[in-house]
């Protein structure tokens, strides 16, 4: 792999948010020697992307080493001085050796592990692929639900052919139980005892829905002998007034007739 020295360290170097930084001691490596107590060296680490500079210290302006995170294994291992939090980046590349790093104690060596086996574009490309699988599932039971729901409502509001030949029906229209006062009182809910009582003492052609709780000025109803019945009622009621009016004036026009 041929990088740009002066482009990698600009970019380790950029004010570019780090994925994880942390001192960590190393045995050997490019750039690094080996120390001759064997205890490693102590570097400060920069993990940016699938990329892990290191550095003498934190002030550091030049990278001292750059593992690429590709193709590789994050494992624990065991470092050359006892007590050591190792852990390894192995290659699979032959004759690559491995990076042999050891963290202060376990919760960093943890966290090391962890961002380093998460920082290369496979496991990105696996994620990705998780979370497309998700969301085509997620997308399947949103669409299946919507149906489900869909059918529901739409069995709910069906409309159904009234049956003409079935007993019952006038008009095309169903006839309820009992077509009296009471029979539709008990079928349009319950009235108040004082409000009932003053419905039907009402005389006139009013007098019938109001006391079956109908409206006297829109009767609602499809019942055709309650429409029939309903405006019979008035046309009773205006021939029975005429009548009346009529014997009342009667006897003064035979007063004038006479001499």
């Amino acid at each position: 792999m041929k990088l740009n020295e002066r482009s990698v360290a600009h970019y380790a170097l950029s004010d570019s948010p780090a994925d994880h930084t942390g001192f960590l001691r190393t045995w050997g490596g490019a750039g690094m020697p080996p120390t001759p107590s064997g205890a490693g060296r102590r570097c400060w680490f920069v993990l940016k992307g699938n990329l892990l500079f290191s550095f003498e210290n934190r002030e550091g302006r030049a990278p001292l080493s750059l593992v690429v995170l590709e193709g590789c294994t994050v494992e624990l291992a065991e470092a050359p001085v006892p007590e050591e939090f190792a852990f390894a980046i192995r290659f699979d590349a032959p004759g690559v050796r491995p990076h042999l790093l050891a963290a202060d104690g376990p919760a960093a060596q943890e966290a090391w592990v962890k961002a380093l086996s998460r920082a290369s574009f496979g496991y990105m490309r696996l994620v990705v692929r998780e979370l497309e699988s998700q969301l085509r599932e997620a997308r399947h039971s949103l669409d299946l639900h919507r149906r489900s729901s869909w059918k529901a409502v739409s069995s709910r509001c069906k409309p159904q052919a009234p049956d003409r030949w079935s007993p019952g029906l006038e008009n095309g229209h169903s006839l309820s139980r009992d077509c009296s006062p009471m029979g539709l009182v008990e079928e349009g809910g319950s009235r108040s005892a004082g409000r009932g009582l003053a419905e039907w003492e009402l005389q006139g052609p009013a007098s019938l829905l109001l006391g079956r709780g109908q409206s006297p000025v829109s009767p609602e109803t499809s019942c055709f002998s309650t429409l029939h019945e309903w405006y019979g009622r008035e046309i009773m009621e205006l021939r029975r007034a005429w009548l009346q009016r009529a014997q009342e004036n009667q006897p003064e026009c035979k007063d004038q007739d006479r001499p």
